[in-house]
């Protein structure tokens, strides 16, 4: 089961778990139109790779692989958020599958889901 954490208690898991990883699965458009979380300034790694690709929002195959590629610790904490939680809960099942044993869904995204919080942006946390 995919753990789950509003954006309300980040900044407090973060700096319990300072090896974290910060994954967004938003398409790129989301990334312009919207902006992009800042794990920088938090102090963790980002990474940005879409589940779902274009406006279309057609299923990125290579996923998997991608992240991969980064070659993220299997171990580390990986918070992985979409615009409101439910591509990051696809996302996170995936990587689990794959063998990610810390995977974390932020349950309410970017830009907030009235059923869980204020999402990452209404929560003035770091953006880019």
């Amino acid at each position: 089961m995919i753990k789950q954490i509003p954006s309300k208690d980040l900044e407090k898991f973060i700096k319990e778990n300072p090896s974290s990883i910060l994954l967004d699965v938003r398409t790129e458009e989301e990334w312009n139109m919207v902006g992009k979380p800042s794990g920088k300034k938090l102090k963790i790694k980002t990474y940005f790779i879409s589940l779902l690709k274009g406006v279309q929002r057609i299923k990125n195959d290579n996923f998997v692989h991608d992240v991969n590629s980064k070659k993220i610790s299997k171990e580390d904490p990986i918070l992985v958020i979409c615009r409101s939680g439910q591509r990051s809960q696809m996302a996170a099942t995936l990587l689990q599958q794959e063998g990610y044993k810390n995977c974390i869904n932020i349950s309410d995204g970017f830009e907030g889901n009235v059923n869980v919080g204020h999402g990452w942006k209404n929560s003035n946390l770091p953006v880019e």
